[in-house]
Parts: structure tokens; sequence; C-alpha cells
């Protein structure tokens, strides 16, 4: 699929009070026009749940976290709310916040300023099937844009006060080790053996940047005019500053090849836009990366081990919210088989199996 706008009606259990909100609106926006104010819900995600707003021209978006308990430290609103204001006026590829609250409903939410453009999902658009080199073009500007990320100086931004980067990388390791077995399932590999090696290959890279933590194509949109510029990138949830090839290592999680493993390459419904003739492998990528940004890439395969358990991590918390009755989105259902592919393709990186 290839997403312009992507909004659906809004899911059963999921609402939002439409009159308490617009009456927020008018009270705490700026230039909010004196018009009913109509809510569709962003269909994508697996995570926190985005509303697109409208009344008249005025349209925002609204990210809340999921229904139910949430894992310690996820989803916090807060937190991204703050780090979008800090890195937009240093990186304006990330949306505009616009403001937080977390008194008006039983839940903190935010407004961020609303962008169009294309999403590559997992199809090209008919219209776009005959671009040269298209693949490769996209292909380059994920790698441009990360890189771009990864220069800039968070000491001349608000982000200095918000982050801790020194041991980044021992608390990254332990602590989704500990998210992953709070999260257990007993339809779950315990993934006792990639735990094992990750505590006994902990990196020392000491270089921090602001890294996005979760880089891959459905989280950036494209100029409907010019398809291989990017006009915005979205879902800086897991955003911090810490070690730049960690980001590198989870973009990667999400980069599908055509010759992957069917369970990984449908873990999340349709395979990716990567799968497709003429993006980079994984391991072009990769080398792009290193040839733009200079960085020492001979420590990658421990990167890679580590994003694909984090990123078993992840899903898997997502399933345990289904598992025990806290969300019914029947997308979950069978996401404990995505875990275990994940967890096997982990100790693959890790030469384990």
């Amino acid at each position: 699929m290839v997403r312009t706008e992507n909004t659906q009606s809004v899911r059963k259990g999921e609402e939002l009070d439409t009159r308490v909100l617009e009456e927020f609106l008018k009270a705490h926006v700026a230039g909010f026009p004196d018009s009913h104010l109509e809510i569709r819900q962003f269909g994508a995600g697996h995570s926190n749940l985005t509303y697109e707003l409208k009344a008249g021209d005025w349209q925002s978006v609204l990210r809340r976290p999921p229904k139910g308990p949430v894992a310690p430290k996820a989803h916090d609103m807060k937190r991204e709310y703050s780090l979008l204001k800090a890195v937009h006026p240093v990186f304006p590829l990330a949306p505009a916040p616009i403001l937080f609250n977390n008194q008006l409903f039983k839940f903190p939410f935010f407004l961020m300023e609303r962008r169009k453009g294309i999403v590559f999902d997992s199809d090209i658009p008919n219209e776009l099937l005959s671009c040269p080199n298209l693949g490769e073009k996209l292909s380059e500007t994920m790698v441009e844009r990360l890189v771009e990320l990864h220069t800039i100086d968070y000491q001349k931004t608000d982000l200095a006060a918000m982050v801790k980067p020194e041991g980044f990388m021992e608390r990254q390791v332990h602590g989704w080790i500990q998210r992953f077995e709070r999260a257990g399932t007993d339809d779950v590999d315990s993934g006792s053996r990639v735990i094992q090696w990750l505590k006994n290959h902990i990196p020392e890279n000491t270089e921090a940047a602001v890294i996005h933590y979760d880089y891959k194509f459905n989280n950036a949109m494209f100029d409907s005019t010019d398809p291989c510029k990017m006009t915005g990138l979205f879902d800086w949830e897991m955003a911090t500053v810490g070690d730049p090839l960690a980001d590198l290592g989870a973009a990667m999680s999400y980069w599908i090849e055509d010759s992957d493993p069917e369970l990984l390459k449908n873990g999340l419904g349709k395979p990716p836009v990567t799968v497709k003739k003429g993006f980079y492998t994984r391991r072009k990528f990769i080398e792009r990366y290193a040839e733009k940004s200079g960085r020492n890439i001979d420590q990658i395969k421990i990167y890679l081990t580590f994003a694909y358990f984090k990123l078993a991590g992840i899903v898997q918390q997502i399933y345990y919210r289904y598992k025990n009755g806290q969300t019914n989105d029947p997308r979950f259902a069978h996401m404990n088989q995505f875990v275990n592919a994940l967890l096997k393709q982990a100790e693959q990186q890790a030469g384990l199996s």
C-alpha cells in the first residue's frame, strides 16, 4: 500500500469526545476556526493511537497512548512532545508540535502539525512505476537523511538537558532484556541464547548523536511531485541521544529483503516496499551509510543482533496486551509468531544458529 491520507473512521473503543475536544481547541489553539471538529483515525501503526483533526481549513494530528495498561516508560507523550520541540528547529523533517495536555482526558496527548504527501508502505503507485531507478533513489534518500540526522549537534539544542547518552548501549541492552522478559507469554520463545550473547557483547562506542530509533519507510513522507524528496519524518517516541550505530541497526531490522524468511517479511502485514527490485540490500545501505558518515561499521553485527531482539521486545509488548485482553485489535492475534521469527533472526546475526 502507498499512503497519502490513510485515515479511516475511528475504531470502536478508541473514540475521542469530539465536543469536549472541540471546546478545548477553541480555547487553547490560536487560529482554530468556528467550525465543527471532524475526527478520523490513521489506520497504520501498532502502538500509539494517532488521529486526524479537521475544522474548516484547519488541520492537525493528535497522538495518544494505546488503551489499557502500558509498559513502564513507554508511550510517554510528554517526552515525545518535548523532544519534537527540541528537534524540529534543527531538523525540519520532524513535525512541529503544537501543544501537550494531560488534564482534558484520562490520558495524555499532544498535537502536531499535519503534513501531506506519499508514504511508501508496501507498494509503489502505478504512476511512479516507470520512474528510472526509483528504488535506488529512495534508498539513497533514506541513507542521506539518516546521516543528516546524526550530524546534529545536540549540545546546541534543548536535548542537552533531557538526555544522558553515557552508557547508552549498556542501558539499552539490559533495559530491553527486562522489557522482553516482563512481557513474556507461554507461546513465545524465551530468547535466552541471544539474551546471554548480548550481555557478553555490549559495544563500548561512546559517540552520541540524535537518533530516531524507529527509522523506516512508513514513518517517512515524500513529496507527491518529487517522490525522492523526503518531506516528513514521524513517530519520534523512541528518539533520543545515543549511539548512531544503534539507530542504523534499528533501521535495518525493518529493512526487509525479498530473500528473507516469510514470517519476517509478513510479520507486520504485507512486506514493506524494500523487498521490491531496485531497493538497496541491508548490506548496501550499511555500506553507503559508512561512506557518507565516515563511521566504522566493524561491529555492526552486534547492533543488528540487538536491533532484531529489541524489535522482538516491542512486538512482544504489543502481543502481551492482546493476549491479556487489553486490546482486541485483530492485527495483533498472531504477533507471537513474528516475535519468534525476530528472535531467530537475532540468533542468526549473532552466529548462534
